[in-house]
C-alpha cells in the first residue's frame, strides 16, 4: 500500500517546502497523509470542475500546483462555493496536496520546465536563494557491521557526490568502553573493560535528509548507545536553489518574433508585449511562471532585456520600460505545464519505488479564467 505521506516523503526530496517563499501555504492541505492512494490527479488548480473531474475518475488524491487553501477559511458555510468544493472533497476522501513556489524554485522544477519550452540554452538561476548545507556523519561500528551500516546509510540516501552513490570513507581503530550497571552491551559484560575492532564509516548528505540518516543509522547500528559525529561542512557547497530562470534563446529572434514564438510556445490566445524596442535583438531571457514581476529588478541584474512572467501590473510595466526592459506575459496559465511534466516523472518515481498499484494522470481540464476576444 502507497500512503499519502510516502508521495509527500518522496516528493519533498525533489522539491522540500523550505523553499518555498514565506507565508506561501504549501504542502498537505486537505485529508488525511496516512490514506491510501492509487489514483493521483495533476493539476495546476484546485476548482470545482476538477473536484468533479476527480470524482467521476474515482481519484484519490489530488496533486496541485497551486494550494486550495490560499487564504483561510474564516468559516465552512457550504453556501460558500469554495467551502462546498472543500466539503465535496472531503466527502469523497479525496486528500489534496499543493506544491507551490517550491516547486517554483525546485531543480528541475516549474521554472526549468517553462525554460525548456521557451528551448532557452544555458540557463542559470535567476535569483538564488537558498543553497543546501551538506553535512558529515561519522559513525563507529565493530568491524564485522561496517559493511552493513554502509549499505544501510547509501540506501537512506547519503553518500551521493555528483554522479556517484553510495560514497563513503572507512578506516580501523580500537573503540574502548566499559558497560556500567543496567547497560545492555551487544558486546562485553559489566563492569569489565572492553577493547573492540571497530571501523569509523563517514558519509556526507544534503541537509534534508539527516532525519532519515540518522534513523538507518540508529536502525543498523548494534550497538545500545552508538557513538558518532554529526557536522555541517564550510569546505563543501551543496545543491543552490532560486526563483526563476535565465538564459539565451536557441536563435536569433527581434522582440516581437520571440513573442510570438512564446505564444506558439504555450499554445496561448494571446499575450500582453511590454516593449520600447520590438526590432531590437534578444539577447538574454528571463523567465518565471506565475506572477512574477516584482523580480524585475533581478532579471536586470542578470542583464537579460526579455522577462517573460504572468500577471503584469500596469505601474510595474512602466517601471520595466523605464528601466528599458521588455516584458512578455502570456499569463499564469502557462504554469499547467505542471501537468505534462510532472505526471511522467512521478510515473519515474513509482517505477523506481515499486508503486505499481498507483496510476498517475493529468487533469484533462483547463483552469484558465481567461478568454480572448479578437
Amino acid at each position: 500500500m502507497v500512503r499519502v505521506k510516502d508521495f509527500i516523503r518522496r516528493f519533498e526530496q525533489f522539491a522540500p517546502q523550505y523553499l518555498a517563499e514565506s507565508g506561501d501555504p504549501v504542502g498537505m492541505q486537505l485529508g488525511s497523509t496516512e490514506q491510501t492512494i492509487h489514483r493521483v490527479l495533476v493539476t495546476l488548480d484546485v476548482r470545482p470542475e476538477v473536484v468533479k473531474e476527480a470524482i467521476a475518475k474515482k481519484i484519490d488524491f489530488i496533486f496541485a500546483h497551486h494550494p486550495v487553501i490560499f487564504r483561510p477559511a474564516k468559516n465552512l458555510v457550504t453556501d460558500d462555493p469554495q467551502n462546498a468544493m472543500y466539503a465535496e472533497l472531503l466527502r469523497h476522501h479525496i486528500a489534496v496536496y499543493a506544491a507551490h513556489t517550491n516547486l517554483d524554485s525546485a531543480n528541475g522544477g516549474m521554472n526549468d520546465w517553462l525554460a525548456q519550452q521557451l528551448q532557452l540554452k544555458n540557463v542559470q538561476i535567476l535569483q538564488p536563494n537558498y543553497q543546501r548545507k551538506i553535512k558529515k556523519l561519522a559513525t563507529y561500528v565493530p568491524e564485522a557491521n561496517a559493511n552493513g551500516m554502509r549499505q544501510a546509510l547509501a540506501a537512506a540516501g547519503a553518500g551521493q557526490l555528483g554522479d556517484y552513490s553510495a560514497a563513503s570513507f572507512s578506516y580501523a581503530g580500537t573503540g574502548r568502553f566499559t558497560p556500567n550497571a543496567g547497560a545492555k552491551p551487544f558486546i562485553g559484560q559489566i563492569d569489565q573493560a572492553e577493547a573492540v575492532a571497530e571501523t569509523k564509516v563517514e558519509v556526507v548528505f544534503p541537509e534534508a535528509l539527516t532525519n532519515a540518516v540518522l534513523a538507518a543509522m540508529f536502525q543498523t547500528h548494534p550497538y545500545e548507545e552508538p557513538a558518532y559525529d554529526l557536522f555541517t561542512l564550510d569546505n563543501a557547497s551543496g545543491e543552490q536553489f532560486g526563483i526563476g530562470r535565465v538564459g539565451e534563446p536557441q536563435q536569433a529572434m527581434t522582440i516581437r518574433e520571440f513573442a510570438k514564438f512564446t505564444q506558439d510556445a504555450f499554445a496561448v490566445q494571446g499575450l500582453r508585449l511590454v516593449t520600447q524596442h520590438p526590432d531590437e535583438l534578444v539577447k538574454r531571457v528571463a523567465v518565471l511562471g506565475g506572477d512574477g514581476g516584482k523580480f524585475y529588478p533581478a532579471v536586470l541584474h542578470q542583464q537579460a532585456n526579455v522577462f517573460v512572467t504572468g500577471d503584469v501590473y500596469y505601474h510595474t510595466a512602466h517601471d520595466m520600460l523605464a528601466a528599458g526592459l521588455s516584458a512578455i506575459d502570456p499569463g499564469h496559465h502557462i504554469e499547467s505545464i505542471v501537468k505534462s511534466k510532472a505526471v511522467p516523472l512521478f510515473q519515474e518515481w513509482a517505477r523506481v519505488a515499486g508503486w505499481n498499484d498507483v496510476t498517475f494522470m493529468a487533469s484533462a481540464l483547463s483552469t484558465d479564467p481567461f478568454t480572448f476576444i479578437v
